[in-house]
């Protein structure tokens, strides 16, 4: 199947010419949207969220990843395969936690240039391609290997950070739970909170923390609002004591 995650929003034709391109060219395809709202032109953020959600998806999946404020300007179109997982979009620091995270990644310079290029929608008519020849089981012309190395920034493994809020007001960190033991309070806006293993075990109106269904720390309030509660946004700095 061929995965979107983009910060394109459902609003607007920006999803659904994507969809048109994949359908054209790999028919067929199952095509799903994992997130069409991830963090809004922050790669940073939104890097996180890549590297927790992928591993629902088979081996043979791939992950068009379009959050690319920096279209037109000089940075690489990239591919990458990480346990057996292929991811297409721009090198801006998108791909930075799934190869730091990775045991082994292999990546490619996209070389390949459609005859259409616009200078502010490479999801479009770069990406997609791309994606779609991979999905179908096509390797793609002028595939240029890289060390993935280069791939990374000067980031942690783990971000300390707000990098989501759900429909809920729940607030996704950028936080491995598995690296936080059940015993430690979170931080964050002036809010401690302690762990608990799911809604139903705190009282309504309180704040707690939580492993996600994606082993990211989750901050939630018990049929509440947690972010307009806290004041939470992407990038609000959460504290382990």
């Amino acid at each position: 199947m061929l995965v979107l995650f983009t910060d394109f929003g459902l609003a607007g034709p920006y999803q659904g010419q994507l969809k048109a391109v994949i359908y054209r060219r790999a028919p067929g395809i199952p095509v799903v949207d994992l997130f069409a709202d991830a963090p809004k032109a922050d790669p940073r953020a939104a890097a996180y969220l890549l590297a927790a959600y992928a591993w629902e998806f088979p081996p043979g999946t791939v992950f068009l990843a379009v959050v690319d404020p920096g279209v037109g300007m000089k940075r690489n179109a990239v591919a990458l395969r990480v346990a057996g997982r292929y991811f297409v979009g721009p090198d801006n620091g998108l791909f930075h936690a799934l190869v730091a995270q990775a045991q082994r990644a292999e990546a490619w310079e996209i070389g390949w240039r459609p005859e259409r290029l616009s200078s502010s929608f490479h999801g479009r008519d770069l990406f997609a391609p791309i994606a779609a020849d991979l999905a179908r089981g096509h390797w793609p012309e002028a595939m240029y290997p890289l060390d993935s190395a280069a791939l990374r920034r000067d980031w942690p493994i783990d971000l300390p950070e707000v990098v989501y809020i759900d429909h809920f007001g729940n607030a996704l960190t950028g936080l491995r739970a598995s690296g936080v033991a059940k015993d430690q309070v979170l931080k964050i806006n002036g809010t401690s909170m302690r762990y608990a293993r799911t809604f139903g075990e705190v009282p309504a109106g309180t704040a707690f923390w939580y492993a996600n269904g994606n082993g990211l720390v989750e901050v939630a309030v018990n049929q509440g609002n947690a972010a307009e509660e806290m004041n939470l946004k992407v990038g609000s700095p959460a504290r382990v004591a």
